[in-house]
């Protein structure tokens, strides 16, 4: 058998620990299949006598993870410090300077300095991996950079943040707003210490940026990903969305036009009977479109230790068995500057608005949608106060900028009272 690949692992978090538990417990399994065997030599975290639940013992232990990037003693740095600077980055940094390849489980530092850190890698002939830093669980990476090479990516769609769909779920199921489930799911953990990386969809923005590259060979664009969080979903929209047959999703599409590279992360409407439509609780869904293959929908744990540790571990074994491959599925110097399209295509939308309860405010609701060029498919008033009269408008397909401009005239009309709730309706078929 060949010599040993000796880990690094920088950062005992959950799922520091998760890997830990693996490649010891697993010791056996894991170098027949690898052809070689796989060894912890040291680790890293911020405190040392914390209990994590696995013995550090057999480790060399490093204050400093530079320090164990550095270390003679390791052959593949595997980062999970987290964050998108600072240690995390130095580490990972550190490591390809000293000829080290690296596992990843950082969204964020790819999203935002993944192109320079693939291209030092790939200079030196290191691998740099990320199977784990998106949808957890799921194969996605390796999916498009090996299964769907040879197709032409027609679309890439997911549900890639389970906090958020936790929390859209619980909203339908329960029946309750928006505040007491957010504040529900802090006190279960499932929110980040910045809550707004979850529900504003900054932390699913930096997943589909990341899977947009792969798919479409162009630099990591996250600052071309249009980003809408939930934080305005209402229980009113839940449940409007089912009366008319569909369910709210935070959903990421990536897809070329030819406008240019389409990346947005926002809640839309979805099919009630679509697979995405049928995902509940924290699970995440990523969806791959192929010119070749059709669709792949592929569901599983987005989060957690046991499914985040399977993908790390999934990219050590890859490198261990001999397997180097480029980070973004093909040179990093050859991916190209996408041209970014700033709207989606056309698409139904759902609006719902609240206007002054006097005669001819919807008449000029519907004028300003009709002089913006939109048509109304299906108009609904409900119950409402005194005062107020809650409307719900679902347009036949309309571009972003049509629709943003009626809202804006709407505004100066007089008989709108606050800001409409708009959410794009999803063709998926």
């Amino acid at each position: 058998m060949s010599d040993p690949v000796r880990l690094g692992i920088a950062g005992l978090g959950t799922v520091g620990a998760g890997v830990v538990k693996i490649v010891t417990k697993r010791a056996e399994t894991l170098a027949a299949r690898a052809g070689r065997p796989i060894q912890i030599t040291a680790v890293s975290a911020r405190t040392r006598d914390k209990d994590r639940g696995v013995d550090l013992s057999p480790f060399a232990w490093e204050d400093d993870p530079v320090a164990l990037a550095a270390r003679d003693d390791v052959d593949l740095v595997v980062e999970l410090v987290g964050g998108d600077s600072g240690p995390a980055k130095s580490t990972v940094e550190a490591a390809i300077a000293n000829g080290k390849d690296v596992v990843t489980a950082n969204k964020a530092l790819l999203a935002l300095h993944g192109q320079a850190l693939a291209e030092a890698a790939e200079a030196k002939g290191l691998c740099l991996r990320f199977e784990a830093a998106v949808a957890g669980g799921i194969p996605c990476v390796k999916a498009l950079t090996e299964g769907l090479a040879g197709n032409r990516i027609e679309r890439v769609m997911g549900v890639m943040n389970g906090t958020c769909n936790y929390i859209l779920t619980r909203m339908e199921d329960a029946g309750l707003p928006y505040d007491t489930v957010f504040a529900e799911a802090n006190a279960l953990g499932y929110l980040e210490a910045d809550p707004t990386l979850d529900v504003g969809g900054i932390d699913a923005g930096h997943k589909l940026a990341l899977l947009a590259s792969i798919a479409y060979g162009t630099r990591v664009d996250f600052e071309g990903v249009k980003l809408e969080g939930i934080e305005r979903v209402s229980i009113a929209d839940i449940r409007h969305a089912a009366d008319m047959g569909f369910k709210v999703k935070l959903l990421g599409v990536a897809q070329m036009t030819g406008r240019g590279l389409e990346a947005r992360m926002s809640p839309c409407l979805v099919p009630a009977s679509s697979p995405l439509g049928q995902l509940d609780g924290a699970t995440n869904m990523v969806v791959l479109e192929g010119d070749a293959v059709g669709r792949i929908v592929m569901r599983g744990a987005g989060a957690g230790e046991g499914p985040t540790a399977s993908a790390v571990l999934a990219d050590i074994m890859e490198i261990a068995r001999g397997t180097r491959l480029s980070t973004f599925g093909q040179p990093a110097s050859t991916l190209k500057a996408g041209t970014r399209a700033h709207s989606g295509g056309p698409s139904p939308y759902y609006l719902r608005m609240d206007l002054v309860d006097k005669p001819g405010a919807l008449a000029k609701i519907a004028s300003c949608l009709g002089d913006a060029g939109i048509s109304i498919d299906r108009m609904r008033q409900y119950d409402h106060p005194e005062s107020t009269a809650p409307v719900i408008v679902v347009t036949h397909k309309a571009g972003r900028p049509s629709l943003d401009a009626a809202i804006e005239a709407m505004a100066e009309t007089g008989v709108l009272i606050g800001e409409p709730v708009a959410l794009r309706i999803e063709q998926l078929d």
